[in-house]
Order: C-alpha cells, then structure tokens, then sequence
C-alpha cells in the first residue's frame, strides 16, 4: 500500500500549521514552503475544513489553523480523509468475483494487516509528528518573531 500525495500533503500541512500556532497559516506560505501548487493544497484542505480538522479564517490577515488541537488529530483522522480506498487486493472491492471470497486465507491476512495498519495510524498525533517544533520550524523556513532569520533570509527580503 502507498499512501497518495493528497495524504501525504494533508499531514504536512496540518504538521506546518501546529508548528506555526498561535499564528495563522497562510496557503501560500505552504505551498511554498513545500513546493507543491495553491491550487492542489486549495483542493486537498477542503475536505480537512469541512470534517473539522482545520479551521479557515477570512480576511486581509485570513488564513488557516488546526481546527482541534494537535494531540486530538491522529493520523488516521487524516488518512481516512484523503483516501479513497484501502483495498489491497481485488477481493476487497465490491463486486469482486474471486469464488474464495469468504473461505480465503489470503483475506483475512491482508484484513488482519490493514486492522494493524489503523492501529499504528490511530496512535500518532500531529502532536507528535510537531514534536520537535523548533527543528521543523527551522526548515519550514518559520522563524519566531524575537529570533532574527538568518542573513542570506535577511538579505532575500530586501
């Protein structure tokens, strides 16, 4: 199994966004700071906002932030999300005629991996993938206010 951009996208950018609180995140500034389009990211928050995972605010100073804390948001919230299916093998899909189907040792393996698979998801947070939020602030180029960014950032600004 492998996880889709979007999912992959979606976990950033909540990871970018409790990284950056108390502040507002700004779709842009993500975007950038993990070179993917506005419009992808525009398209993949939908989903995040509308099932309460992120929270936007309008305005001149508009932006989005974490719509429940960090240590509420596991990673399985979010994968299941952005997903649009977790079938590992063609008996798993509706409709599929494998005439083994309900008998099969190989279904309830891969049933029995995807159980674990939700189990690992549903026990990390964004809270811990934001741990070392100074580290991954640093190279989300995120510097705080009273700490000056460093000179080659400086001067880029000018």
């Amino acid at each position: 199994m492998r996880m889709t951009r979007q999912s992959n996208y979606a976990i950033r950018t909540l990871v970018y966004c409790a990284v950056n609180e108390p502040q507002l995140s700004r779709v842009a500034e993500i975007a950038k700071a993990y070179a993917i389009s506005e419009l992808f990211l525009f398209k993949l928050i939908k989903p995040l906002v509308e099932n309460g995972l992120l929270q936007t605010v309008r305005g001149r100073h508009g932006g989005i932030r974490l719509g429940k804390p960090a240590d509420q948001i596991t990673l399985l919230d979010t994968i299941r999300l952005t997903e649009e299916s977790f079938a590992l093998a063609e008996c798993f899909e509706e409709g599929a005629d494998c005439p083994l189907i309900g008998e099969c040792d190989l279904n309830s393996a891969l049933r029995e991996a995807l159980g674990a698979f939700f189990d690992v998801l549903a026990g990390y947070t964004i809270a811990d993938l934001a741990s070392k939020k100074r580290s991954i602030r640093e190279r989300l180029g995120l510097y705080d206010l009273d700490v000056p960014a460093p000179a080659e950032t400086q001067l880029a600004e000018i």
